[in-house]
């Protein structure tokens, strides 16, 4: 089995506190109010929402299913695995994510997601695909981001 992890940083103006009620807590109600020809549904479909739970993300074409390993909402702090679905094949044995939110001097948000791909055999992942599948994640957070940013009163 071979493991690749990455990190990558974003910063945003919006408070950590907002963003983590949103795009986290939430998500299943309003991501697929914001990106309805993408994101069909989201359900838990174990447990309650806390650490255990899995939940099921339908998209157009295909599904995922995350466990949540962690969630703390004091310290923004997000930890799932993808256990099912697309992304996951013969080649992948699992993704996990690793989230955690932070206070900028501004007033903002620094988030910090670290992914650890867990491979079968010696299975290497093209930068081209690592590519793609972090533009994906950062472009769920961009419209989190955005919508926050239009609706100053939503998530406070």
């Amino acid at each position: 089995m071979g493991v690749l992890t990455y990190t990558d940083d974003h910063t945003s103006p919006v408070p950590p506190e907002r963003i983590f009620k949103a795009a986290i807590l939430d998500s299943h109600n309003l991501m697929p109010k914001l990106l309805p020809d993408a994101i069909k549904s989201i359900e838990i479909i174990k447990g309650d929402g806390g650490a255990g739970s899995v939940k099921q993300i339908n998209f157009a074409r295909g599904y995922v299913k995350h466990q949540i390993d962690e969630l703390d909402e004091k310290t923004f702090t997000y930890k799932y695995t993808l256990i099912e679905g697309n992304g996951i094949s013969d080649k992948i044995e699992k993704v996990s994510y690793d989230i955690k939110l932070g206070s900028s001097p501004d007033g903002g948000t620094i988030s910090k997601m670290t992914t650890t791909i867990y491979t079968q055999g010696d299975f290497e992942i093209k930068e081209e695909e690592l590519k793609a599948g972090k533009e994906k994640v950062l472009g769920l957070y961009k419209v989190a981001e955005a919508y926050l940013i239009a609706n100053p009163d939503a998530y406070v």
